[in-house]
């Protein structure tokens, strides 16, 4: 493929360039896709991920130091392109080593929560890394649907996409919805607590089903613990008091994946 030419490919050196400024806040602002309606991302496996969903960036930045081979690893035919000093790319990145390209992608409007989807719920889960993770345990074992209540991270923060690792992609994500929406899911909620419920191994699991999990210090607030009709514990034999809250979604989500195709 030859390098792109004409208006779409811009080189530009000027850090008050309009388009510049979005990126960089895009990249450096955890809320700002949800005024600007775009994500930045950040890196080959982001990208990647983005393209095999099909996804077609609005923008491409690349750091000089790398464009020379890029016109020709990526399929930019569509996208506009934007070439910066490497310099200035630094200066844009959020991360303390710049990945020299990434995407600007368009989000479409507010997801609607789909009934009947198989389902996890977060209850003001806080911690970006915590939330990436589940996300891509919830990908990786069949649950396609990912519901943050409002006090949860923002789901398209930069901090979860990275955690993410392209989880995102393969995900119907639905933000900011209060505890009543879930009423809307017609699905069996289930919950797990350190103190409560059968083993999570002996439990029956219902198919397809909506797994709630709280802040990683309150836990679920009583409006969540009301709707769960299932309520799971995780033995801890080694005498832990909890379990850190991606780790407990990743072996209930596995637990259930197991039980739906017994």
């Amino acid at each position: 493929m030859t390098e792109p030419s004409g208006p779409r490919v811009s080189h530009v050196a000027s850090r008050d360039n309009a388009v510049v400024k979005t990126v960089r806040r895009l990249a450096r602002d955890n809320l700002a896709y949800r005024k600007l309606g775009q994500v930045w991302l950040e890196g080959n496996h982001l990208c990647r991920a983005a393209r095999d969903h099909g996804v077609v960036p609005a923008l491409a930045v690349f750091a000089e130091s790398v464009w020379s081979g890029a016109a020709s690893a990526w399929d930019l035919e569509r996208t506009r392109v934007l070439v910066v000093p490497d310099g200035l790319f630094d200066e844009v990145s959020a991360l303390e080593s710049p990945a020299r390209m990434g995407f600007v992608i368009d989000l479409s409007q507010a997801a609607l929560l789909q009934s009947g989807v198989a389902s996890v719920v977060l209850d003001r889960v806080q911690d970006a890394g915590n939330v990436g993770s589940i996300l891509r345990s919830a990908a990786a074992l069949g649950f396609s649907q990912v519901i943050a209540l409002k006090g949860s991270a923002a789901l398209w923060s930069p901090k979860v996409l990275r955690a993410g690792m392209g989880a995102h992609f393969g995900l119907h994500l639905v933000e900011s919805l209060e505890p009543a929406a879930l009423d809307g899911l017609d699905l069996p909620v289930i919950a797990t607590s350190s103190h409560r419920g059968e083993p999570v191994h002996t439990c029956v699991l219902p198919w397809p089903c909506a797994w709630v999990f709280g802040h990683e210090g309150q836990g679920l607030s009583d409006a969540l613990s009301r709707q769960a009709r299932l309520w799971c514990r995780i033995g801890q034999p080694g005498g832990q008091e909890s379990l850190n809250v991606a780790a407990a979604a990743a072996i209930c989500l596995h637990a259930s994946a197991v039980a739906c195709r017994r």
